[in-house]
């Protein structure tokens, strides 16, 4: 059910023919009270899909109605039509529902710098299709209709202390964090002050999808939204609250992360003992985006040189030469230098841990990750055709 799992939130995906398979491609969520809170956090490219700049206009007054997702077509770089296509969308939302426009957020994904009048038509006829087709059961068809090289709909729920989460999200390529990453829409019945949920959302997406970094390509479509609606009626305790959001962007994160596009193995980089836990970031990523490293784990080669030269560029405190690093539970390199033989590791596996130990601190962060495979670079030099 995902995020139809809290009470008072309806949702529904349909096919309105984005995709050419046939497949659904517009989803909508909303939410139908008593309360109408809404947060979200946005990729910080600079080069800003259309949906994005008018979803942050829309959210400023954290109020938000329902979420209007399309998969099929990014309306990136589309010019004033594309915007005046997003505006539209959420005009026709608004007008289906009984709403403000204002308070209606909008959501793209797919090829950057196409879209038409036909396009156009067909957002707006899948709006209208999908709200007459809402439902608390339409959780699972709304999932699927973000999807685009996704080969599963990602979703997830938890529930705690008499309020639920819900979540669903959508990526498979372009994972590297701004703020947020890929398409994500998360609900909650538990009652929230505006800020809280703000709050929350930012300190959940700051430890899970900020730090899933597949590709270190950022897209100029992510959007994380948080809508709450007290429909519980339970004040949750903030801390319990936030702890619970976070475990579910995790799940939703390794999600995410496990469906990556043509990968062959997952890597956790765990950096363990640093000054910060920023420059532990910092130097996890640095890992993350050393197509060297990855290509070596593609090729199940614990090439331990090569993280020790990516952790090399950072501005992180720490020693080079007393650094220890393990690759699946094997010390491959200790203060420095080699330690147990290579031989020893085994990277056959998809699941791969990377520990670093920079011995300087108390601070630790783990970043994910995949290895550079063929599949990979066929996969998005044809994504076009």
């Amino acid at each position: 059910m995902s995020v139809t799992a809290p009470a008072g939130f309806e949702a529904a995906g349909v096919a309105a023919g984005l995709k050419s398979t046939g497949k659904p491609d517009v989803a909508v969520v909303v939410n139908r009270g008593p309360r109408k809170v809404g947060a979200a956090v946005f990729t910080s490219n600079r080069a800003k899909a259309n949906p994005i700049i008018w979803s942050q206009q829309a959210v400023a007054d954290r109020i938000v109605e329902a979420v209007v997702l399309n998969s099929g077509g990014a309306n990136c770089f589309t010019g004033a039509f594309g915007f005046q296509t997003t505006h539209q969308t959420a005009e026709k939302a608004a007008e289906l529902l009984g709403v403000s426009a204002g308070d209606v957020l909008i959501c793209s994904t797919g090829l950057i710098g196409t879209g038409d009048e036909a396009f156009r038509a067909k957002v707006l006829d899948g709006t209208e299709q999908a709200i007459a087709a809402l439902s608390v059961d339409g959780g699972d068809h709304a999932a699927e209709a973000i999807m685009t090289t996704d080969t599963v709909a990602k979703m997830a729920v938890v529930t705690h202390g008499g309020w639920t989460i819900g979540g669903m999200a959508k990526g498979a390529g372009m994972l590297a964090p701004g703020l947020a990453t890929m398409l994500v829409v998360i609900t909650t019945d538990a009652v929230l002050e505006p800020l809280q949920a703000d709050e929350v959302l930012r300190r959940a997406t700051g430890k899970t999808f900020d730090r899933l970094d597949s590709d270190g390509c950022m897209s100029t479509n992510d959007q994380v939204t948080l809508l709450a609606n007290g429909a519980s009626e339970v004040v949750p305790d903030l801390e319990e609250f936030a702890e619970a959001l976070t475990g579910l962007c995790q799940e939703l994160a390794l999600k995410l992360q496990g469906d990556a596009e043509g990968a062959g193995h997952d890597i956790t980089i765990e950096v363990q003992h640093a000054v910060s836990e920023q420059e532990a970031v910092e130097v996890g990523r640095s890992v993350a985006r050393n197509n060297l490293f990855k290509a070596a784990i593609f090729g199940n080669d614990p090439n331990w040189g090569r993280v020790l030269a990516a952790i090399g560029t950072t501005s992180a405190q720490f020693d080079p030469y007393d650094v220890d690093v393990w690759m699946n539970g094997v010390r491959v390199c200790t203060q420095g230098g080699p330690d147990r033989p290579r031989e020893e590791v085994d990277l056959t596996a998809r699941a791969t841990h990377l520990i670093i130990d920079l011995k300087v601190g108390e601070s630790t962060a783990t970043v994910l990750t995949n290895d550079l495979t063929h599949d990979y670079v066929h996969e998005n030099s044809a994504y076009a055709s």
